[in-house]
């Protein structure tokens, strides 16, 4: 796995009222996330704030009621508002040229079982899947868990037939990829797609953000050698315990040139 990088650990998003309040709140969290303002540092005064983001200063202090309920800010009357340190946290890292196996490698954090069971599968997941209409599916959701704190949220869909060769106790100790295999499939190739979310109640409260938190989302879907869906995936990372990672290389000649992922140049293989 890539090197962790200092982040917050347990960041709880305390979104206030107001759309300007979270717009500032937001903007302020990833700057400081992202070290534009330093730890020790102080932020600008709030007249200063006010003007940056054309809001009064009613909507700047909600903000800054956030940051602080977060432990990200220190308040104090005359002396402004200080950045406070981060904690050193392990942010789970994953190379994106060898994903699959990084991914299998994340399967080894421990994990709490939330729900199993089985039934027709989801519209979207048949037809990704290429199932027939209303085939049977098992659908698990799983928290998985770093350092003691949440950082991903699984939903996972497998046919039937190949379920049925593991049992709930079995999933709840035993990484998926590890089970299919287990039961006999033998993978051949996955697509995956990479895009964002917002979280739903259910899953801020399973990752311990705020609903409307953003969330790195990623949708897998797993095949055998005979080109079935034996899997699909629907994942959901907190960003401040997860992160994608790809290494680039300059390649071509003259107006050609151009930039091109080094494929097994980071990152464990499983």
């Amino acid at each position: 796995m890539t090197g962790n990088l200092p982040m917050r650990d347990h960041v709880k998003s305390s979104l206030p009222e107001g759309g300007k309040a979270r717009r500032v709140y937001l903007l302020l969290r990833d700057e400081i996330l992202n070290g534009a303002y330093m730890a020790g540092g102080m932020l600008p005064g709030e007249q200063r704030l006010a003007q940056q983001f054309d809001v009064s200063r009613v909507t700047i202090r909600r903000a800054l009621d956030a940051l602080e309920a977060d432990g990200m800010i220190d308040r104090r009357a005359g002396s402004g508002t200080t950045v406070l340190p981060a904690k050193e946290a392990g942010t789970i890292a994953a190379d994106m040229t060898t994903l699959i196996p990084q991914l299998v490698e994340l399967g080894q954090h421990s994990a709490r079982l939330l729900s199993f069971s089985y039934g027709p599968a989801p519209e979207v997941v048949a037809r990704d899947m290429g199932l027939m209409p209303q085939e049977r599916v098992q659908r698990a959701v799983r928290v998985r868990i770093a350092d003691g704190s949440p950082f991903s949220h699984l939903t996972t869909y497998v046919p039937e037939d190949i379920a049925a060769n593991y049992s709930e106790s079995d999933l709840a100790a035993t990484p998926l990829f590890r089970l299919l295999e287990r039961s006999g499939v033998q993978v051949e190739a996955a697509h995956q797609t990479v895009s964002a979310a917002l979280a739903t109640p259910d899953v801020g409260e399973a990752l311990e953000v705020a609903v409307g938190s953003a969330l790195l989302s990623l949708r897998r879907i797993v095949r055998d050698i005979n080109g079935r869906g034996v899997e699909y995936l629907s994942a959901l990372y907190r960003p401040d315990r997860f992160q994608l990672e790809m290494t680039l290389s300059r390649v071509g000649k003259g107006g050609a040139r151009h930039w091109e992922p080094v494929i097994g140049g980071k990152g464990d293989s499983a």
